[in-house]
């Protein structure tokens, strides 16, 4: 099984399924209830009614002693019983029971088998990170609804708990924003996309754009609710905003707006001006996306902001002066504090890139993503602010897979199944009083070259897999993981997913007409350390 369950004792009975088999949930267990009828009536073709009546032969209750996300499993010959300390335990206890089903449990239709039956078990499971999740790029290629919600389902099947969307960029801006409509009408769609690395030089002639309108969000974030998924919504600012100044150039710096939605890869000059009017825009969208999405915590980006616009542009440096700045760098800072507050006036909480710990002290209550690895996740532990891993090296996975020449448009470090296997959000050294402001971990898939939904599946898997054990049980070993993984392939080919075969990537999956940029991990961890000690973004997209 994936993840491994903390305690798990077996023995040679079964429990059969037939259709007298009947479901028993209610109140918070109805969802896990809801979900385990769906896959046996889909896949099993067994009718799976569901009763709030307790006691039938697959029976789901609540039990308030357990942790929260905590399940405990008992299959013998006579029925089962799943107790969970709240929905979500509830909800991971019907995924395990669906990982002890034959993998084509998760198909999409009945194939014929004629018997379905559960292993005699007892499991007691819960995870060690309260955070486990996935952030998908959106703005850099764009995936419709259908393909968000089959990646919920499949952050599910791993008892991954966390959907952050990454929604805007230089490329893109993904979020329907009534009072701003031409924030998708003009920022959604670019006319052309770079091809490979920029050090290639090429880019293609085919437009790419579109955006999730709000009740295309409304209806993931109910979907994800059922599968115990939080989505967590991210808009990038005050950097990589090139889409949004294209759709308002009065949101830049003057004289500096793109013609069109940027095309190129990297980090772009184009930033927010400093103007009342533009944080009052700001925070439009924010009340917008709190509107729509329940999350406490809402993303705000504040990652990979250039100063020099700023420095060079006299309205800038003028209005650093006025509020009483000691550098025309403060800006940044000035202007997430007053994203940060207007998000607390809404009862929510800032989610920002490691690089809001580059300013002023931030409120207490913003949660950090840190990206550079082990010394930023310290540094904001150690300030007191709550924060999530998302280390570059070991969990984005963008980069490439191995050193093998078919590798699709290498980019970064090797980040292979077992680098990944081995991640670990928690510092070594922290003291007591830092550790539990380390919530969890996430990887990173952004999408600068994943530009449809099956290379979704090239990069996401199997690595989340990977991620997925090292987040409920805590870093593994790969000699012990990969016999698992290799049955548990089995289930993500049941489900349609097509995933990078362990030996390499399919023909099909290869890109030899674009361009990479690998890097050794010695390289990249120089570069992460530079940029902490410097505090500056260059610019690389022009």
């Amino acid at each position: 099984m994936i993840p491994q369950p903390v305690s798990m004792t077996t023995s040679d009975s079964v429990y059969v399924l037939d259709a007298s088999c009947t479901i028993s949930a209610s109140g918070d267990a109805e969802a896990a209830g809801a979900l385990l009828a769906q896959r046996l009536r889909t896949a099993c073709a067994l009718p799976a009614p569901v009763t709030t009546t307790p006691g039938e032969s697959i029976d789901i209750r609540i039990d308030r002693a357990l942790p929260a996300e905590h399940y405990a499993v008992s299959v013998d010959t006579d029925g089962v019983v799943v107790r969970g300390g709240d929905a979500a335990g509830a909800l991971h206890g019907a995924q395990t029971l669906l990982q002890l089903l034959p993998p084509d449990v998760h198909r999409s239709a009945p194939i014929g088998r004629a018997v379905w039956s559960l292993p005699c078990v007892e499991i007691v499971d819960g995870p060690r990170m309260r955070w486990r999740g996935v952030m998908l790029d959106v703005a850099r290629h764009f995936f419709a609804p259908r393909e968000i919600r089959r990646l919920i389902d499949l952050l599910a099947m791993h008892k991954l708990n966390v959907l952050h969307l990454h929604l805007t960029d230089d490329q893109g801006w993904r979020v329907q924003i009534d009072k701003h409509p031409a924030l998708t009408e003009i920022g959604g769609w670019r006319p052309r996309s770079q091809v490979g690395h920029r050090s290639g030089g090429v880019s293609d002639a085919r437009p790419h754009g579109g955006f999730y309108s709000r009740d295309d969000l409304r209806e993931i974030v109910a979907y994800a609710e059922l599968r115990g998924v939080l989505v967590v919504p991210e808009i990038d600012l005050p950097g990589h905003v090139g889409a949004a100044v294209a759709a308002y150039p009065e949101l830049g710096i003057p004289g500096r707006a793109p013609a069109e939605v940027p095309g190129g890869w990297g980090i772009g000059s184009h930033v927010l001006n400093m103007r009342e009017s533009t944080v009052a825009f700001c925070c439009d969208v924010l009340d917008e996306l709190v509107d729509i999405f329940p999350s406490e915590v809402i993303g705000i980006g504040s990652d990979e902001c250039p100063t020099e616009p700023w420095q060079n542009d006299p309205e800038s440096v003028a209005r650093a002066a006025e509020l009483g700045l000691g550098s025309v760098a403060e800006l940044q800072g000035w202007f997430v504090s007053r994203l940060e507050a207007h998000l607390a006036a809404l009862g929510r909480r800032a989610m920002g890139w490691e690089e809001v710990l580059d300013g002023p002290p931030s409120r207490a209550d913003t949660l950090v993503t840190a990206w550079r690895g082990s010394r930023a996740v310290a540094r904001a532990a150690e300030a007191g602010l709550d924060v999530v891993s998302a280390a570059d090296t070991s969990v984005y996975l963008d980069y490439r897979q191995s050193d093998d020449a078919d590798e699709p448009i290498p980019i970064g470090t090797i980040v292979d199944v077992d680098t990944v296997l081995a991640f670990d959000p928690m510092p070594d050294g922290l003291s007591d009083e830092a550790a539990p402001h380390v919530l969890g971990g996430q990887a990173n898939l952004w999408t600068e070259h994943v530009d449809d939904p099956r290379m979704v599946d090239f990069y996401a898997f199997p690595r989340v897999s990977a991620l997925a054990e090292a987040l409920w049980r805590g870093p593994g070993d790969p000699d012990e993981f990969a016999p698992r993984l290799d049955e548990h392939l089995e289930r993500l080919r049941a489900a349609g997913v097509e995933f990078r075969p362990l030996e390499g990537p399919a023909p099909w999956q290869r890109r030899p007409d674009a361009q990479g940029s690998p890097k050794s991990l010695a390289q990249r961890e120089a570069e992460l350390n530079r940029l902490i000690d410097s505090g500056h973004t260059p610019v690389t997209m022009e």
